[in-house]
């Protein structure tokens, strides 16, 4: 039972990427050139697990030439919103886009001059709704038996800022010496 279990885990969480391959399109392209043709930083927001999540994205985009940085966006409602500056842009993770936390935020996000691309689960949701590009990061089902636990969801929304991360560093022509300068302290390779 318990080999079993862990194989449809994996099972169920490469579906969940692999049917993300179908919705690579005009949006995915439009949030690519947006952050490529940004003056400033690309700035990621979530709550709870699609915050980890987040914050795991900011780390990779850094690491391959695009900065970034995580806001909080229960921090942000109390003066973290002092980071955002005109020419960023907002990437704001949510399955299922009705997170309060980080919608409450997005109209000042907007104000100050941000666009504001959305991972979110549900295409018509409020935080959909509010941004200018969605990308659908939606999955059939979650890994967890009780359909509860954010699973699936989250690996999708990981392998969606992994393809985000590697398109914009070719587009950077960011190569390994430019790779080597950000990783002084690691063996590479």
């Amino acid at each position: 039972m318990t080999i079993e279990q862990a194989i449809d885990v994996l099972k169920t969480e490469a579906e969940g990427v692999l049917g993300l391959t179908e919705r690579i399109g005009d949006d995915f392209v439009r949030a690519v050139d947006l952050i490529y043709r940004s003056s400033g930083r690309v700035i990621i927001a979530g709550i709870g697990k699609s915050g980890i999540i987040g914050r795991k994205i900011v780390a990779t985009l850094n690491s391959t030439g695009t900065r970034s940085i995580f806001l909080h966006p229960v921090e942000a409602m109390h003066g973290d919103l002092g980071i955002v500056s005109d020419g960023d842009v907002l990437l704001a993770i949510s399955n299922s886009g009705e997170t309060d936390e980080l919608n409450i935020m997005l109209p000042s996000i907007r104000k100050a001059g941000c666009p504001i691309i959305a991972f979110t689960g549900d295409p018509r949701s409020t935080l959909a709704r509010q941004s200018d590009i969605v990308i659908d990061v939606g999955v059939a089902r979650e890994a967890c038996p009780l359909g509860l636990a954010p699973t699936t969801s989250t690996t999708a929304q990981l392998a969606m800022g992994d393809a985000l991360a590697v398109v914009l560093l070719d587009k950077h022509k960011f190569g390994s010496s430019d790779f080597q300068k950000n990783h002084p302290g690691g063996n590479l390779g």
